[in-house]
């Protein structure tokens, strides 16, 4: 087998972009070469290979963003967009079990941790320590005012107690961020929820049972109970209450991206099939990409690939410049995985009838997209969430 040589820790800085070129190539390799060919395994077992496991490790794919001082590569929101785009080319689990690392907590920790718990966890989750993002809960999503897990202070230190639902790696992590109130009361600007970093062996955590889904094989989401979980002071993230919800919003800009560029990604490899399927079925005596309708969906969809491309592109530039992207991460995200959407759906009909059959990919296509519309803010609170900052600069500008 190739032998792959990433970044790990201690390896050059992948900042630079001539590395960074490097590295991208030898990612296309590795994901054509390695990460494809396992899929078989891993629609049959559910799970990655605990081989391709230790790989990701060594490679140091679950570091990329996290500074260099803490055994990372120090990837820029450039950087790892398009690494995300061309990880997820192959199925998305691969991108699931390590995007939570590099996108959310790691923004989250480099945004408002303090230098105590960055220098305890970075490294840690830089070295494949699985971590999740725990927001949603069975009664609230995107509402945080409705949020029921609480934290409640006791001697010097603090007491969990909720349900956090949908927590995609819950049942591989060893390490949660977990957003609870420190308010009964629902505070201006979301000051009642704040951040807690928990370690999944903390006593009264039970994980549920993994979730079955339309989709999406070896990922795997769960429910996090927590009952009297006991945590020292220094687990709330920065030190402070009434930090949590600006922390996770913060870095669910960059889950917004991320998920953008998964859609965007998976939409590449859907299109590429969609291609090879209709160069090698012939009817009426000829490859069916010879006629004209095939060719419009085939054109529509690369176009709209690109599209994508261009956004997440423009946005992952300005937010490395110190822009607030919260509405273009919002619009990238929307754009990628609505179109996404349509591209699943017109390869399934480029296939016809073997379209719909589980032997061949397009169906299994069809029903990994579908989440991307849902997770990380659906299209319709997105749709809201840009309107009503719409609305707030023009009325400022009036």
């Amino acid at each position: 087998m190739r032998k792959f040589a990433f970044f790990g820790a201690g390896k050059e800085n992948i900042m630079d972009n001539e590395i960074f070129d490097q590295f991208i190539e030898q990612l296309q390799r590795y994901v054509r070469e390695r990460l494809i060919p396992a899929e078989k395994e891993i629609l049959e077992t559910d799970i990655i290979p605990d081989s391709i496991m230790a790989e990701m490790r060594g490679m140091g794919l679950f570091g990329l963003t996290m500074p260099e001082e803490y055994g990372g590569a120090g990837m820029n929101i450039q950087q790892y967009i398009r690494t995300i785009r061309e990880m997820s080319y192959a199925m998305p689990c691969y991108r699931s079990i390590t995007s939570i690392n590099i996108g959310m907590i790691c923004s989250a920790f480099k945004n408002g941790g303090t230098d105590a718990q960055k220098s305890e966890w970075l490294p840690r989750l830089a070295a494949g320590e699985v971590a999740s993002f725990g927001l949603t809960e069975p009664g609230s999503g995107s509402d945080s005012a409705a949020m029921q897990t609480i934290a409640v202070k006791s001697g010097n230190g603090w007491v969990l107690n909720g349900t956090k639902r949908y927590i995609t790696n819950a049942p591989f992590a060893k390490v949660a961020l977990i957003m609870a109130r420190t308010s009964k009361e629902a505070l201006p600007k979301n000051a009642h929820v704040s951040a807690f970093i928990v370690p999944m062996d903390t006593a009264g955590i039970t994980v549920g049972k993994s979730d079955k889904k339309m989709g999406q094989a070896g990922s795997h989401i769960a429910d996090i109970i927590m009952e009297d979980v006991k945590l020292p002071a220094d687990a709330i993230l920065g030190g402070e209450e009434g930090k949590g919800f600006a922390f996770a919003m913060q870095s669910l800009d960059n889950g917004r991206l991320s998920v953008g560029a998964a859609a965007t990604g998976y939409a590449r490899r859907a299109l590429d099939s969609a291609l090879r399927y209709a160069n090698e079925r012939k009817a009426f005596g000829e490859p069916i990409a010879n006629f004209q309708l095939i060719q419009q969906m085939l054109a529509d969809s690369d176009i709209e690939i690109y599209a994508a491309e261009c956004m997440l592109d423009d946005a992952a530039r300005r937010a490395d410049a110190g822009e607030n992207v919260l509405r273009k991460a919002a619009a990238a995200k929307v754009f990628a995985t609505e179109m996404c959407g349509r591209v699943v759906d017109r390869v399934v009909q480029i296939y016809g009838g073997a379209g719909y059959l589980a032997e061949y990919d397009a169906e299994r296509f069809y029903r990994d997209a579908r989440i991307y519309r849902i997770y990380e803010g659906t299209t319709q609170i997105l749709q809201l969430q840009i309107a009503k900052h719409m609305l707030r600069e023009w009325a400022a500008q009036a």
